[in-house]
């Protein structure tokens, strides 16, 4: 596991992770982050996201059901579950809740290198004011001692978002309120004909 891996998010996973978030405001949202590391470990590229609950976000199975479902969807697209996203239901809560830390703790037993992001909404917030690319979340990887660590701005472990008008993107669908289309697993197990893969969100 290499100690300095480098995290790439692509824009469309990134937009629904944050959209997920912001559609539902006044609750703890989560999801899991498919995507695969570099051949010499370096790097994990995140490829795709799915949101998972905003109502069931601490039942274990719920979860598993979703869990299962992304995984042989994706195994045929060659990706894994690499990490998992976090958002706390306080605006100002900035702790990894401990349903993040114990579903990335079962993500890292398959892919050791995964990342836990937790959304930070000062960041968010700041977004309209500033010409800032990095994503707005906070980046957790496991260090030496099995814990959960925050990433500092400084040092190999950093997160980015591929494309560099990710959050210049982000920003036109908060204005469109595009945020009320996203669907995730708790509105799929409410009504399966809801696509919890979101095929349509970026057409």
């Amino acid at each position: 596991m290499g100690g300095e891996s480098r995290y790439e998010i692509h824009q469309n996973a990134y937009m629904k992770l944050v959209l997920h978030a912001v559609k539902h405001r006044n609750s703890a949202v989560n999801g899991v982050l498919l995507g695969r590391s570099s051949a010499d470990g370096d790097s994990v590229e995140i490829v795709d996201s799915v949101p998972l609950f905003h109502s069931q976000i601490g039942l274990l199975p719920p979860l598993e059901i979703a869990l299962i479902m992304i995984e042989e969807y994706y195994a045929e697209k060659g990706l894994t579950v690499a990490g998992y996203f976090h958002a706390n239901e306080r605006y100002d809560d900035f702790e990894l809740a401990t349903v993040a830390k114990n579903t990335g703790d079962h993500i890292t037993r398959y892919f050791p290198q995964a990342a836990l992001l937790l959304l930070d909404n000062k960041k968010l917030e700041a977004l309209p004011k500033g010409k800032d690319r990095r994503p707005v979340m906070q980046l957790y990887i496991k260090d030496a001692s099995r814990s959960w660590k925050l990433v500092g701005s400084e040092g190999g472990n950093q997160l980015s978002i591929k494309e560099p008008s990710g959050n210049i993107v982000l920003l036109d669908y908060l204005a469109s309120e595009k945020w009320k289309d996203i669907i995730d697993f708790d509105d799929h197990l409410d009504d399966i004909s809801k696509d919890w893969l979101n095929s349509e969100l970026f057409q």
